[in-house]
């Protein structure tokens, strides 16, 4: 719609407004001038005191307007087709103005009502245009007045039910309109809802990328730094108890306490970066794993075996790496605490699934007087646990007081896609529905 051009509710408002009084003067005009040819003296001074009644009715209606059903426009109503009879049964002509019944029957009374109302705005207009004027004084004129009366009431039903449908499309489009309404807040609140929990997902998942993080770096530091530092202090304690006896085997015990910081730095630098360990940079996981109990046995002095069954695949490096620093902590649970003689490392390539078995003939123990895990990185065999379920694995302990230990790790086979970059950071899965509950 264009800026000042006028709507059609505001026509039928100014219509609402000003036409009953347009129609008043109308009708009294023309009656003026037929008063002499169709009124008597009586029906002068009849019109004479309708007349100024209707105008006051119409002049107080404008003044105190009142809402549709109410007593009050139902009372208004009435009076207006009251007077509006009496005018056109002194001169017909007054239908012009008893025609505004057929407007404000649907504005003014309840819906119920609304068809009595057009009912006697009919009348009226039928008695009007039958020829005789009201009440009818023929035959004829009975007969007119019913053809004439037949047609107005089945013109004012036809437009009421015209009517009554615009009403409930009217309805139905505001009830159409109040449910977007409602929709589209409710859709907002959601909106701003959702805007909140992203905020708020976010927050929690640098959080958790954080937690994740400390865990693995403490982690690092316990497989490469921790257990570094430990065989250091262990060669470095031969040294000084072989140094006056025996300068030979004290100088060896010194070149493998160096040999050992400077792995422990390369993997600290590794560990930092979030690289594969050295051991896996050239070497498959079989080859890792053979140098890696090699040298553990070397250096405790434990004899240990190491034996590969089923055809080896290339693995994804944070599969290789997971078993690697498995297989690094429970050989380093087996020199610290076991005071084992013996022990076996077995890697199982099972079709869609890869095991890890360390075994010693050690002292054992009760694994239900372990403490809990707390879930701080690789520590024990919960730190062992806890790597294998970021890779939907599991870790499976046999032991107790005297029958040596055996050290289960099983993950699914993850073969190393083309491509593959050595950084391995991010976990392969999120969850591990296959975890043990021990």
């Amino acid at each position: 719609m264009k800026p000042g051009e006028t709507t059609a509710e505001q026509w039928w408002e100014r219509f609402f407004r000003h036409g009953p009084y347009a129609l008043l003067g109308l009708a009294a005009g023309v009656s003026a001038v037929t008063s002499g040819l169709i009124m008597s003296r009586t029906d002068v001074y009849a019109v004479a005191v309708l007349f100024p009644a209707a105008l006051a009715l119409q002049l107080l209606w404008s003044r105190f307007p009142a809402e549709q059903g109410s007593p009050a426009a139902q009372c208004h109503f009435v009076v207006r087709t009251l007077l509006a009879l009496g005018l056109t049964w002194c001169n017909p002509f007054f239908s012009i103005y008893a025609v505004l019944g057929y407007f404000d029957s649907g504005r003014l009374l309840p819906e119920r009502r609304v068809r009595a109302g057009l009912l006697a705005t009919a009348v009226i207009m039928a008695g009007a245009q039958s020829g005789g004027g009201l009440p009818p004084a023929t035959f004829m004129n009975w007969v007119v007045f019913g053809i004439v009366l037949a047609v107005h009431v089945s013109l004012t039903m036809v437009f009421a039910q015209i009517g009554n449908r615009e009403a409930e499309q009217a309805r139905t489009r505001t009830d159409t309109i109040t449910a977007l309404e409602s929709a589209n807040a409710r859709l907002e609140q959601a909106l701003a809802e959702n805007a909140g929990l992203h905020a708020q997902l976010l927050v929690q998942a640098r959080e958790a990328g954080v937690a994740d993080e400390r865990s693995r770096l403490a982690a690092e530091i316990h497989d490469t730094i921790a257990q570094g530092l430990t065989g250091i202090i262990a060669q470095l304690q031969a040294v000084t108890s072989t140094a006056g006896t025996d300068p030979a085997l004290a100088g060896e015990h010194l070149a493998r306490a160096a040999a050992l910081a400077r792995h422990s730095l390369g993997e600290a630098r590794r560990s930092v970066h979030n690289l594969v360990p050295s051991a896996l940079e050239h070497d498959d996981l079989p080859g890792a794993l053979k140098k890696t109990v090699a040298t553990w046995s070397e250096r405790t002095g434990v004899r240990a075996e190491f034996t590969v069954t089923g055809a080896a695949e290339p693995l994804h490096d944070e599969v290789g790496a997971t078993l690697l620093r498995i297989a690094e902590e429970a050989l380093a649970n087996a020199a610290r605490h076991a005071g084992a003689s013996r022990a076996g490392i077995t890697l199982s390539y099972m079709g869609d699934e890869i095991s890890l078995d360390v075994r010693d003939d050690g002292r054992g123990f009760d694994p239900a007087a372990l403490p809990p895990y707390r879930g701080a990185g690789g520590f024990g065999l919960g730190g062992m646990r806890a790597r294998a379920e970021r890779i939907a694995g599991t870790v499976e302990v046999e032991t107790g007081p005297g029958l040596g230990t055996a050290v289960c790790a099983r993950v699914p086979m993850v073969r190393r896609a083309q491509g593959t970059s050595a950084q391995y950071g991010g976990p392969l899965w999120t969850g591990n529905p296959h975890a043990s509950s021990r």
